[in-house]
């Protein structure tokens, strides 16, 4: 039985075994393939006829040649066919670009090349352009989320150098991702040769400030020191326990250094005494602490986690691979790498036996459908999540789960529901005396008392939410509460004012490597909203494309729908349609009301 390969990654081709076969004829044959593949759900006839035949005299005829042309090529005969049309491919049949975004074998990662169907542009077909476009950005934020996963493992199994050519293919696809830099500094740094490393810092630090203007973090050198592993001057298991008992009360209490210390040690003194279950524990609480506790240490936290993880299927420490791989799940998340983030999450919920460990895990998955807009399923995991939260005393997850509920409330403009929700979660933070987590609600609260005239009492609160966000060094905080004070300034007619704020919050918002994408990409939102409505075209073009890139690369959906938007009120029209063709798989009222304004 010959294998038949669809290659759409680089000039596309159909290949029958080792050999090219009979290729479709044309670019729309190609471009109709891709589409086809790619789409979330099985488009209809008339649908398609319409994107890509709108031309021809006899759209959906055209459509059914093109086809059939597809189905000769492939040598499949029941191949894409029905209304709608459904491309189920059986086992004789892969596509490169499916088999990469998925759990794929090494070698696969690393043979790769080219964008997405390469050279298959169709003027005379805006609309798929502008898919096109989306897709192009959205499959190489997968393939390189693919190609960290392997660079990460490889280093937590001691394996630098075979983590650099993953890492290396990261930077390639996006060289503007300080992460990937910081991961191939320490594969070189960890393999022994620092000079590498050395010359990869200063070619990252040259790169961000001649491309984006902005300097890098101190993580970025950090990365380049490899210190050798020494012993701890304690000894013995009950020192073990005393550390880490000592480092999480630390972490806890806010006393972030100290509590990294007391980790650290509590991991080395359990490698000394051979305790297998100790040292998954103090691991996966150190990963934990660094992902959580300190900003632009998410690699570093990475690799401890997968550390973590195998010390812990070695002594069967059940606990520990649920807490690994939960945080790796939220690293990956909050990063928008949605596909890499919820294969953790499934994973550690198959291995949860707690209420505490489910609501956790239902709370990051439930994070990572609302901002990727799938609110069905955002209301669903975060109202488990708080409710079983509840259920075991677990206040700051309850707390945790309920403002994001709020906070999709908010988007679909349900203010009502988004406000008890949200009054919910400050008296528990406030109860809880979760300093830390503060200016998350407040700053949500304070945004509902702004659409609703409160003018007086949004301003303390987004005021109070930015004075502990910088307090606190949080670059979400301060994102938040620094667009807020931007939508005040807007509200009052100070477009100056705003834009000033709007400039703070970008560059607080994505300060560190580790930024929380949705975040990022809210205050860029709004900032090429308010240069629309003060006539400030350049301006806003410039950060409604930002906005679209970020939106594709991280599966934002709603704000992608939101950059088209802005594009569209520029006087792009294939942008308004392709807002509009976008929101309408989007579960929100509002957003609906909006693409069709």
């Amino acid at each position: 039985m010959v294998m038949v390969t669809i290659r759409l990654l680089g000039p596309p081709v159909i290949e029958h075994g080792v050999e090219p076969g009979r290729q479709p004829r044309g670019r729309k044959a190609w471009a109709l393939l891709g589409y086809l593949l790619l789409a979330e759900r099985p488009p209809s006839r008339r649908r398609l006829a319409e994107l890509f035949f709108a031309d021809a005299e006899d759209p959906l005829g055209a459509l059914r040649w093109t086809l059939a042309e597809l189905r000769r090529a492939i040598g499949v005969p029941d191949l894409l066919t029905g209304d709608p049309v459904v491309a189920a491919l059986d086992s004789t049949t892969t596509v490169d670009v499916l088999a990469l975004t998925e759990p794929a074998e090494p070698e696969l990662l690393l043979a790769h090349g080219g964008e997405l169907l390469e050279g298959v542009d169709l003027e005379s077909c805006p609309e798929f352009e502008s898919w096109l476009l989306v897709e192009r950005r959205r499959v190489a934020g997968a393939i390189e989320a693919r190609l960290r996963q392997n660079a990460i493992a490889l280093l937590a199994a001691g394996q630098p150098g075979a983590a650099i050519p993953f890492a290396a293919k990261a930077v390639a696809i996006n060289r503007h991702e300080q992460g990937n830099h910081e991961l191939l500094i320490r594969s070189m740094a960890s393999s022994g040769d620092r000079v590498s490393a050395l010359r990869q810092i200063s070619i990252c630090e040259d790169l961000f400030r001649r491309e984006l203007g902005i300097g890098v973090s101190g993580t970025l050198r950090e990365a380049a020191e490899v210190a050798p592993k020494s012993g701890p001057p304690l000894s013995g298991r009950a020192a073990a326990v005393s550390q880490l008992k000592a480092g999480r009360a630390a972490i806890v209490a806010g006393a972030v250094d100290a509590g990294l210390q007391c980790l650290r040690q509590a991991a080395a003194l359990a490698v000394q005494c051979h305790d297998k279950t100790l040292e998954a524990q103090a691991l996966a609480a150190l990963g934990g602490a660094l992902v959580h506790a300190i900003r632009g240490h998410d690699e570093e936290g990475a690799i401890v986690l997968h550390e973590a993880l195998a010390v812990a299927d070695e002594a069967g420490e059940r606990a520990s691979s649920v807490l690994a791989m939960r945080e790796l799940g939220f690293i990956e998340i909050q990063a928008g790498r949605r596909t890499t983030g919820d294969e953790w999450l499934a994973r550690a919920q198959t291995l949860a036996e707690t209420d505490a460990e489910y609501a956790a895990i239902l709370g990051v998955r439930g994070m990572n459908s609302s901002d990727r807009a799938d609110y069905p399923a955002a209301f669903e995991q975060l109202g488990e999540s708080a409710e079983l939260a509840a259920r075991c005393g677990d206040h700051r997850q309850q707390a945790w789960s309920l403002s994001l509920v709020g906070r999709a409330h908010l988007l679909r403009s349900e203010y009502s529901q988004a406000a008890a929700v949200l009054a919910e979660t400050l008296d528990l933070v406030r109860r809880e005396r979760w300093i830390a987590f503060l200016p998350w609600p407040q700053a949500l609260a304070a945004e509902l008392d702004l659409y609703a005239g409160k003018l007086d009492t949004s301003a303390e609160g987004f005021e109070q939410a930015w004075a502990l966000g910088c307090q606190l060094n949080d670059p979400c905080w301060e994102g938040m509460a620094g667009r807020g004070l931007a939508l005040l300034h807007a509200g009052r007619g100070d477009y100056p004012g705003a834009t000033e704020w709007l400039d703070l919050a970008l560059t607080r918002a994505s300060r560190e490597p580790d930024r929380y994408q949705w975040v990022h990409a809210h205050v860029l939102d709004t900032a090429a909203g308010t240069a629309l409505d003060r006539s400030d075209g350049e301006r806003a073009r410039h950060l409604a494309s930002r906005l679209s890139a970020l939106a594709a690369h991280c599966d934002l959906r709603e704000m992608q729908v939101h950059a088209q938007l802005h594009l569209g009120r520029l006087g792009d029209r294939r942008a308004t349609a392709a807002a509009r063709s976008l929101s309408a798989d989007i579960d929100n009222p509002a957003l609906h009301a909006l693409a069709q304004s």
